[in-house]
């Protein structure tokens, strides 16, 4: 595959439906011409299942572009970069599933978190380009949930949830096969093991944001010196390490003060900030506002949140 010019990478958030794991992107909206010039990869804070129907182009995953057409599916681990691009002057159709992997998983799994945890890490180990025939009984499932979540008759979530916990288990099968066997192994050399590398990391801040966690927590956890770890973070990400843990915190910051009446101070504390100055500090660097006045207005988050890009030093 060619390699990409330099790119900037956008952090696209959603926020799942309270009680729910499943958020569904349907309908007319995204029949469109995808890319319409925008020269950047992005990646979600949720797992990503996308349906082509009809139209052709290019999705690029990580470091590897795929051309694609109707009847292909996707499965993108959260926090992987990847964009799509339609053929100039063709309307692509494609739906997408976000998936809460961890509380999908965990739910399912009840009572056994170390498969919960294996089939969580299997689930999300790459990602996924499904071609034309290749798993037509999987690409199937992937239709069905659609149509369920899109009819919303009663228990449809319950059902759905159901189905892609076991699409799920199957990639995770899928991607066990592909681990062991060495058949569809992908290059560990140069910006394929940096991608990877890169996911693992973001995961690892994902998960930690909101303990006192510090640089170098971060890059023993990717077996790195600290050093070699904060050149190698901001050359991919163009901002330092610490200022992405700030966007994770500020982005959880918000869905507690737009879920709960909670008082400031504690919320802070919850997301990893150790005084309030600080937290108002970094909430009004991000959001533009004090977590105050956000609070009465919390229609702008959405729109807020995605205007912060992340730009990406590394070609693709």
């Amino acid at each position: 595959m060619a390699k990409k010019k330099k790119r900037m990478a956008e952090f696209r958030y959603y926020r799942m439906p309270e009680g729910r794991m499943i958020l569904a992107l349907l309908g007319e909206k995204w029949v469109q011409n995808y890319g319409r010039d925008i020269d950047y990869l992005h990646f979600h804070n949720y797992m990503e299942i996308g349906y082509c129907y009809e139209g052709e182009g290019i999705i690029t995953l990580g470091e590897e572009d795929f051309r694609f057409r109707g009847g292909e599916f996707t499965v993108i681990p959260k926090n992987y970069l990847h964009t799509t691009n339609s053929d100039p002057g063709n309307m692509s159709r494609w739906e997408y599933l976000f998936v809460d992997l961890e509380g999908l998983m965990n739910r399912m799994c009840a009572g056994k978190q170390g498969r919960a945890e294996q089939m969580i890490r299997l689930a999300s180990s790459r990602a996924v380009f499904a071609e034309k025939g290749k798993w037509p009984g999987m690409a199937a499932e992937v239709k069905k949930v659609m149509d369920i979540m899109r009819e919303g008759k009663e228990f449809y979530q319950e059902e759905a949830e159901g189905l892609v916990a076991s699409f799920l288990a199957q990639i995770a099968r899928e991607n066990t096969e592909h681990g062991e066997s060495g058949e569809y192994q992908k290059s560990e050399e140069g910006g394929s093991k940096l991608n990877h590398l890169m996911s693992h990391i973001l995961d690892y801040i994902t998960d930690h944001y909101s303990e006192p966690i510090k640089v170098s927590d971060i890059a023993k956890s990717a077996h790195m010196s600290e050093t070699h770890f904060r050149r190698t973070f901001s050359s991919y990400m163009n901002m330092s390490p610490l200022d992405y843990i700030n966007l994770v915190r500020i982005q959880s910051a918000c869905e507690y003060l737009k879920k709960t009446d909670e008082p400031v101070s504690v919320i802070a504390g919850k997301c990893g900030f150790t005084t309030n100055s600080t937290f108002n500090r970094n909430f009004r660097q991000v959001m533009g506002t004090t977590p105050v006045e956000w609070r009465k207005r919390p229609e702008n988050y959405e729109q807020q949140i995605l205007k912060f890009d992340i730009h990406s030093e590394e070609g693709w």
